[in-house]
């Protein structure tokens, strides 16, 4: 059981394991994109390339003569996007397991890899849990680490957990099998990963240089962090942080002759590097998160997407603007 792109190597575990695959469950067809056009789920498109019969109920707790035709032994769910109802919690004969992205119980919920790269979290991981009533609150049977380097962005730490957790969950079903699981339930100091809403793409330029890196990576591939320039909206893809001895070295802000009160207001573009663009920020790092480099109170864009148009290199949205030194991102 499960929907998005995190599950499909999940899958492909099992395909490509002893294990036999009954049936694929994943959410109904969902409306996407700009054509609103509807499409079948990651999970959806690979059980049918593969031949395994898929099911899309609306509401999973609705019984179905499903349950009798596939009669499975352990039920796998990854990414699903629906609480399983305490009847089928029940019905397999090793019960329901979890490949949850996260080290329980840190992150429960809907988006522990976005909040664990926002946060600037320098280890997440996966957990294998055994699945009860509740909201990611069932026993570990397994769990390993895995570090989120200071410039990783959700990407690329969605796809090096989606890995460890396929192989995570192959180590389980074994010792479920051969009778020597040994699980432990969660410590009691739970905290949970919110779904993402509007507020969180929105770029406020008054935090900390680092907060503000830690969401532009943490939103991409998916949803985007953004600003706006001059009224235009602007995703932010790519960012770096640096110090101020560095702005000061840049040519252009000395050639601009910005006095020090525009440069010190928050969004100000106060240079151009060979990459991109520097911008201020707040000055004051209110993370006290360590080891993170550069704890200074400037950003370097590197890669931004105008609406309507492709990404390009902060260097390349300068080139194509007229006076933009001085002026803010809002």
């Amino acid at each position: 059981m499960g929907t998005p792109d995190f599950a499909v190597p999940i899958l492909m575990g099992l395909v490509d394991s002893d294990h036999c695959v009954a049936g694929v469950f994943c959410q109904p067809d969902r409306v996407a994109g700009r054509g609103k056009k509807v499409r079948a789920c990651s999970v959806k498109v690979k059980a049918e390339a593969l031949g395994i019969p898929v099911f899309q109920p609306e509401r999973i707790r609705d019984k179905s003569d499903w349950q009798e035709t596939l009669k499975p032994e352990c039920v796998v769910v990854a990414a699903y996007g629906q609480i399983l109802p305490e009847w089928l919690l029940e019905l397999p004969v090793f019960g329901c397991v979890n490949v949850h992205a996260s080290l329980l119980p840190a992150y429960r919920g809907a988006a522990p890899i976005h909040r664990a790269v926002m946060n600037g979290d320098d280890v997440t991981g996966i957990s294998i849990m055994r699945m009860d009533k509740g909201l990611d609150t069932g026993d570990v049977l397994e769990a390993e680490s895995v570090r989120i380097g200071p410039e990783a962005t959700t990407g690329e730490v969605h796809d090096e957990l989606a890995a460890v957790g396929a192989r995570l969950l192959l180590k389980t079903l074994e010792s479920l099998a051969d009778g020597t699981a040994i699980s432990w339930p969660q410590p009691a100091n739970a905290t949970y990963a919110a779904k993402l809403g509007p507020a969180d793409e929105v770029i406020r330029w008054e935090r900390p240089a680092v907060e503000i890196h830690n969401q532009v990576r943490g939103l991409n591939p998916w949803p985007g962090a953004w600003t706006s320039f001059e009224g235009e909206k602007i995703k932010v893809w790519r960012s770096r942080l640096v110090d101020r001895a560095f702005v000061e070295k840049t040519e252009s802000v000395a050639e601009a002759g910005l006095g020090s009160e525009v440069r010190s207001g928050a969004g100000c573009i106060v240079g151009i590097s060979a990459r991109g663009l520097l911008c201020k920020t707040n000055d004051v790092d209110l993370t006290g998160k360590a080891g993170l480099p550069g704890e200074g109170d400037y950003l370097e864009i590197l890669e931004v997407q105008p609406a309507g148009r492709v990404r390009m290199s902060g260097r390349a949205f300068f080139n194509g603007k007229k006076g933009i030194l001085g002026k803010r991102f809002e």
